[in-house]
């Protein structure tokens, strides 16, 4: 099995997980609102949605150390994939046509982007300095992007998303460079980018649930387009990686791109509202909370579970 293989069914498998989890999550927060923290942890099936997140972060952080970050982090749209039938199974519907085509435009577009992102394992890693600087340039961004303005929770999307992708770029450091038989798995550099990572990853879990509070769709759509871009970037820039196929793949890259795009915004908007009989206070739409997970399906930071809000759709930090 070759590397990128391993990389595409370890994300598979992280998706899915993810997903999961955000089910489990969202029936423990039906069942229970406003449990304390204390309560939760007599839970059973909390510590199984604790469980299946971590699950999905390690097999995520697997997957960046057997696959270029081009490869990894675009994958993180399959937990939305994964989402609509879960979703839709614990809301006792089918799945609509336009979450179908959602489904399709992503998969159709993931399979384009694979096709010309595909490389060998990474074998190159940000040193300490290059780490440093590419953390303070994204937090100089994320602070310019989440500033008071206009459309606070695109903005903060945008900023949960390049956080988590620069997370995410920073773990495939960590791990190559630990895994690397000629130097210390606890060096200098990997103790540091280790700390940025976590730094990095909790901000962009925060950014997200901020960015979550006047509503999914569009936010949601921007966090998981963002993510994979940010990523990509110091892939290409910094990596040493590199599309397949020329001018060609190039295209086919962002024609790809563009495609599995416009199937996260359709699955982004696709989350039904409630009917006229509204869910009761405390509750989450089932769909709703599974497609909140799509957003840190590609950070390794495992999410955490969210307190029980006044309505459908809308997330609080713990």
């Amino acid at each position: 099995m070759s590397a990128t293989v391993l990389a595409v069914a370890l994300s598979l498998l992280s998706a899915v997980a993810y997903a999961s989890a955000a089910v489990a999550q969202e029936r423990l927060a039906s069942r229970s609102p406003g449990a304390g923290l204390l309560r939760l942890l007599g839970s059973g099936a909390w510590w199984a949605s604790v469980g299946l997140n971590g699950g999905a972060a390690l097999l995520h952080v697997v997957a960046l150390r057997y696959g270029p970050l081009t490869v990894v982090q675009p994958l993180g749209a399959l937990t939305l994939v994964a989402a609509v039938p879960l979703g839709a199974r614990i809301a006792g519907r089918r799945v609509g046509a336009a979450e179908w085509r959602g489904i399709a435009f992503t998969l159709v577009g993931l399979a384009a982007l694979l096709v010309t992102a595909s490389g060998p394992a990474p074998q190159e890693v940000l040193g300490v300095p290059e780490a440093v600087a590419v953390a303070g340039a994204t937090a100089a961004l994320i602070g310019l992007v989440a500033r008071r303005g206009t459309r606070p929770g695109l903005r903060h999307a945008t900023a949960s998303g390049v956080a988590s992708g620069v997370a995410s770029a920073l773990t495939q450091t960590v791990t190559v460079a630990a895994t690397d038989r000629s130097g210390s798995p606890f060096g200098v550099q990997v103790i540091g980018v280790a700390l940025l990572v976590a730094a990095f990853a909790t901000a962009g879990l925060l950014l997200s649930q901020t960015a979550y509070r006047g509503g999914l769709g569009a936010p949601l759509a921007v966090v998981t387009l963002a993510n994979p871009v940010a990523a990509a970037v110091i892939g290409l820039a910094l990596l040493g990686e590199r599309l397949q196929g020329g001018a060609a793949g190039v295209l086919l890259a962002l024609a790809g791109a563009g495609l599995a795009g416009r199937g996260v915004v359709v699955l982004s908007r696709s989350a039904p509202e409630p009917a006229a009989d509204p869910a009761p206070v405390g509750e989450e739409h089932p769909v709703a909370a599974v497609l909140a997970l799509g957003a840190e399906a590609a950070s390794p930071e495992p999410a955490l579970l969210p307190r029980p809000t006044p309505g459908p759709g809308h997330l609080t930090p713990l």
